[in-house]
């Protein structure tokens, strides 16, 4: 042992010694391509500056240097973001609410409706609008994963039982709510359109987001309650189901609609995504088993080379609709609804999946959402009237229209209502599509946040609904 430490020093004490003689002489060769007098002007004037710059100066330039790096930045938002994301979360836990609702608030807290309004200095700091474009990024990321684990949720065999029942309700939900936007929209569109939005995307964007259901949201409510395997949630899960896939397809026609200079061009642009959603199906969705080999889906765990192929297949569904014109979401859930549903591999993958979304890359999203929208541009009566009133209109129709329909389709009064309340959740599903028409520059700013907030009153009403139309919960009048 005693040997080792001699040599050890002799080794380094020798290295250190001729590291630093050849240093020492290096530094008397002239800079390369400068002349002598040139050196020794440059020298005079470094050591003037470095005798002026004390010890704390430089170290406390040399940090602020470090924390404008962009890298810095970055992290240092991530870090904010996922923080107060989870406390705000865990606090609506503890009030009964689901955490994904908490953390669509965190993401509005965290914008200037409160962070940049108390602290607007280190608001700007933390939130620049030049060190944005990295998060929005990511949170797009999480989007697309987020889209490809709802599509996982789909169960086509539940739907097909009760696909009758569903399928009424449910476009019933989305066709009233439509209605009832789109005439919102004629009295908002002068006072609250994006400046040259055209009248036809704006209402089809405003009847999109009074008709949604947040399907993710609603079945983490029933299983929370344990209704999940229930009649009403079985009735409730497959009316969202079939309500996601419609909403989803309407948005897609909205967005190529919206991006297109013509009728006709949205159509030949459907035309290539019916295309490709037909290929998803037919060629790809019957492959994907012997591409991962029937071995790899049986497994406890998803192997690396699995779950490379499935990340593979999304990235590459993304970027189809992404080329198409559609955003890469749409791509994402195509590829969620093509995934093998043997052996349980959908609820495998799904869980690795939505550990990396949900702690990560959602909560980024949430807000990116929440940096859009400014509760401070409602500044007069006339603004939060016409909030109240969206809310009102939103709830009405989604609400009321579903409880309508399922009860002309022999459901009982008070689980006609609860189903009403849960399809009345719109929760990270209404953020997406609000995003997709502020990114258009369909939706201005001012009902951009009008919209958010309904989002949020009216998925956060959906628990305290459902425990006051279940009070006295009877049986359904007819099996569904």
């Amino acid at each position: 042992m005693r040997k080792a430490i001699l040599l050890y020093l002799l080794i380094i004490g020798t290295t250190s010694l001729g590291l630093l003689t050849v240093l020492h002489f290096g530094r008397q060769q002239p800079l390369p391509g400068y002349t002598e007098t040139y050196k020794a002007a440059q020298l005079i004037h470094d050591h003037e500056l470095t005798s002026k710059v004390t010890l704390r100066d430089a170290v406390q330039q040399r940090l602020v240097e470090n924390a404008t790096d962009p890298l810095s930045r970055f992290f240092l938002q991530l870090f904010v973001v996922i923080a107060v994301s989870y406390a705000v979360g865990w606090l609506f836990t503890r009030c009964g609410q689901p955490a994904v609702v908490g953390e669509m608030m965190a993401g509005v807290l965290l914008g200037p409706s409160l962070f940049g309004w108390v602290a607007p200095g280190v608001f700007q700091y933390v939130f620049a609008a030049s060190s944005l474009e990295p998060l929005h990024l990511l949170s797009q990321v999480g989007v697309c994963l987020f889209m490809f684990a709802v599509g996982m949720e789909m169960d086509w065999a539940e739907l097909r039982e009760k696909v009758s029942a569903a399928l009424l309700i449910s476009h019933a939900s989305i066709a009233i709510p439509s209605l009832l936007g789109a005439g919102m929209a004629c009295l908002l569109y002068q006072r609250l359109a994006q400046p040259g939005a055209p009248f036809v995307p704006f209402a089809l964007f405003v009847a999109i987001s009074m008709s949604i259901t947040a399907f993710p949201v609603l079945v983490r409510i029933l299983q929370d309650r344990g209704l999940l395997k229930t009649s009403l949630g079985r009735i409730a899960s497959a009316c969202a189901a079939i309500g996601d896939v419609t909403a989803w397809g309407l948005l897609a026609f909205v967005v190529a609609f919206a991006r297109s200079a013509n009728f006709a061009s949205a159509i030949v642009c459907l035309s290539f995504v019916l295309v490709f959603v037909l290929v998803m199906f037919v060629a790809v969705k019957p492959n994907i088993p012997r591409w991962l080999g029937k071995e790899a889906l049986a497994q406890p765990k998803p192997s690396r080379g699995v779950l490379a192929v499935v990340i593979a297949i999304v990235l590459a569904s993304a970027l189809c609709t992404q080329l198409l014109g559609i955003r890469a979401l749409f791509g994402s859930f195509v590829a969620g609804l093509i995934m093998p549903a043997g052996g349980g591999f959908r609820g495998k993958l799904g869980v690795r999946i939505e550990n990396i979304s949900s702690v990560l890359l959602l909560p980024v999203f949430f807000a990116f959402s929440g940096l859009r929208t400014e509760v401070g541009l409602l500044h007069d009566h006339a603004d939060w009237l016409i909030c109240l009133l969206i809310i009102a209109v939103a709830t009405i129709g989604k609400l009321g229209g579903s409880s309508l329909t399922a009860r002309l389709t022999g459901i009982g009064w008070r689980e006609s209502l609860q189903l009403g309340a849960l399809m009345n959740t719109r929760g990270l599903m209404e953020l997406i599509a609000l995003n997709l028409g502020y990114e258009l520059h369909i939706l201005s700013q001012r009902v951009f946040s009008m919209l958010v907030l309904m989002a949020l009153v009216t998925t956060i009403m959906t628990g305290p609904l459902l425990t006051l139309f279940g009070r006295r919960r009877e049986q359904f009048a007819v099996s569904v």
